[in-house]
């Protein structure tokens, strides 16, 4: 009874999923020159095609090359470990008093660092 049902949910799915990518097909047909995607549509896409195989990805993708969604999805993956989220602020501008100061007060607050003559106010 299980495989019955599991079997007819299977086969329930690959029909909506023949009737989808059909669809598509014929939208597809239907729309002249390139589709503007965000970058948010471009990453779900990106996301989605990364679990299907190339030969899956090759009969379904209307949009897009397979090639273009897979290296939009190196893409997605590459910003996320590249440590954009870890680096710090950097003050712009900093005039020449307000490094003199700076340095002076790490100084005051290190005395073990040798200043090399500066005096502290």
């Amino acid at each position: 009874m299980l495989a019955y049902v599991t079997g007819s949910v299977d086969q329930e799915l690959l029909l909506r999923n023949q009737y989808l990518a059909t669809e598509n097909r014929i939208l597809r047909q239907q729309i002249r020159g390139r589709v503007i995607l965000s970058d948010v549509e471009r990453f779900r896409l990106a996301r989605i095609a990364k679990q299907l195989s190339r030969k899956a990805l090759a009969e379904v993708a209307q949009i897009v090359r397979p090639e273009t969604l897979l290296g939009w999805h190196r893409r997605l993956i590459a910003k996320k470990f590249d440590g954009s989220n870890n680096r710090w602020a950097v003050q712009p501008n900093l005039t020449a008093q307000e490094i003199e100061n700076l340095i002076l007060q790490f100084a005051q607050e290190n005395r073990s660092w040798d200043t090399g003559g500066l005096s502290a106010p």
